[in-house]
């Protein structure tokens, strides 16, 4: 599967599917965990599932990704390729992981498609989690094909809902103070030009007269992803403190993938929408109770289908609730783009804690 462009939107969907399901559910190149289950499931995935609806009779197994061995994820059609392993961010619990041999590569790719010319050139501060997220290397990736220098203040987002968990915001502002040490530190003596950032440093940074002053005048392109962003707090962000800036979010996450801020289209109520890396990557937007998709311009729970040759993980209900936004000339029973991602507040009797990603 190579990297591809916005014509994704159109692609015989069914057939991605079909070929997904062939991959996953054949002894020849299947996975163990896939495999073993196939004969529990109740219907046959390689005759009965047609469409993408047809995946709701899937089970959501992704709390199972907590516990289970990561080499019984990996397709024996895949043996011996280099595959790694990556972990959710915990919010919920004990992290999930997942394996990747290059299907997320290609995400980045396209998601390059996406941002054309972003931020020109200059050197790349990456300000959030590396290992064990996928989102260090993602960003690593982008950098790379714009052939930028690559910098990177690493923190940890557990740690730091730990102590917002625990009743001990004082430490987890600590924190963060902690992780703008270091940033100051890069921007004294080296030309950062574009910012990969969260919204809870980023606006702890804007706070320090002398490091926002100093990256203000210099920083031309600004990705901020991790947590939600108010619409109030986003246009402050790009007409008061970066206008020299563009400004462009990506959601995402280690189960869906990458979704990169669109470009405007005709009809946009929206500043800021995002889109999947279809087909291999399906969001539908559904309503917590029934399951049943919103209609455009309605808040519901993400619901994800990610099919790719990596790994096929159907009928995942997200922590996110989002705004459906029906894409423009796209097949409708493909996904949805989303807009005004924010925690869905009460998951399985757990409070969602965003902290600072």
């Amino acid at each position: 599967m190579s990297a591809t462009t916005d014509s994704t939107r159109t692609t015989d969907v069914t057939r991605h599917l079909q070929e997904t399901l062939h991959w996953h559910f054949s002894p020849e190149t299947g996975s163990p965990f896939w495999l073993r289950r196939r004969d529990s499931l109740g219907f046959d995935p390689l005759t009965d599932i047609e469409s993408l609806a047809d995946l709701r009779r899937f089970p959501d197994v992704s709390d199972e990704l907590r516990t289970v061995p990561a080499d019984l994820l990996v397709p024996a059609g895949a043996a011996g390729n280099p595959f790694e392993v990556y972990e959710s961010g915990g919010t919920l619990g004990a992290p999930k992981r997942v394996v990747e041999h290059s299907s997320r590569m290609e995400g980045v790719d396209w998601v390059e498609t996406m941002l054309p010319a972003f931020g020109g050139s200059g050197h790349w501060l990456h300000v959030g989690p590396t290992g064990p997220h996928i989102v260090g290397r993602s960003v690593r990736r982008l950098a790379q094909l714009r052939r930028s220098m690559f910098f990177t203040v690493d923190f940890d987002p557990r740690w730091v809902k730990l102590l917002i968990r625990t009743d001990r915001r004082q430490l987890a502002d600590e924190y963060v103070q902690h992780v703008l040490d270091q940033v100051e530190l890069i921007a004294q003596s080296q030309d950062i030009r574009v910012l990969f950032i969260t919204p809870p440093v980023l606006e702890a940074l804007c706070g320090r007269e002398k490091l926002y002053a100093r990256l203000a005048d210099r920083v031309t392109g600004i990705i901020w992803s991790g947590t939600s962003i108010s619409g109030t707090a986003l246009r402050l962000l790009q007409t008061e403190f970066f206008p020299q800036a563009e400004v462009r979010g990506i959601y995402g996450n280690s189960l869906m993938g990458i979704a990169p801020q669109r470009a405007p289209e005709p009809g946009d109520t929206h500043a800021c929408v995002f889109r999947t890396f279809q087909p291999r990557s399906i969001v539908h937007v559904v309503d917590p109770e029934s399951g049943e998709r919103v209609a455009p311009g309605e808040r519901g729970r993400v619901l994800v289908h990610l099919l790719t040759k990596d790994l096929f993980l159907p009928n995942v209900m997200e922590r996110d609730t989002a705004v459906r936004i029906a894409a423009e000339g796209a097949d409708p029973d493909a996904g949805d783009d989303l807009a005004d991602v924010q925690p869905f507040r009460q998951v399985a009797g757990a409070q969602v804690i965003e902290g600072v990603y």
